[in-house]
């Protein structure tokens, strides 16, 4: 079973990554604020984490640097979600620990694909 955790306060974008990841094989948890995400992220410890950079609360970027200092989740792998697709934002991004950074708007087929290349065990092309 994989466990995601997906942190964005836009629900239709919680909505369409739930809609194309979640089944018997996926579990999908939601956070619409980056202290909910930090709390989802300790009690559940999931396997992929999709941050969004601006949370009302704790930045997406904050959220990422927290988890990347507790050796809990230096395996967890975590993606950065946003409509921000500068180099200078992957950048912060990517130095904040992120494992790959996805810019809004993305298709469903490109989310499979990112999942599938950040989490290779995840079972989301193996559909019946």
């Amino acid at each position: 079973m994989l466990t995601i955790l997906i942190a964005d306060d836009e629900p239709h974008v919680v909505d369409l990554i739930r809609l194309t990841l979640e089944d018997e094989r996926i579990t999908v948890i939601d956070a619409f604020d980056g202290e909910t995400a930090l709390a989802h992220a300790e009690v559940m410890r999931p396997d992929l984490i999709f941050l969004d950079v601006q949370l009302p609360d704790i930045s997406g970027l904050e959220v990422c640097a927290r988890l990347r200092t507790d050796p809990r989740f230096a395996a967890t792998k975590i993606v950065m979600l946003t409509a921000a697709a500068q180099e200078s934002d992957v950048a912060r991004g990517l130095a904040a620990g992120a494992n790959h950074y996805l810019t809004k708007p993305f298709s469903p087929v490109r989310l499979l694909s990112l999942v599938e290349s950040v989490v290779p065990q995840a079972p989301v092309w193996q559909r019946d």
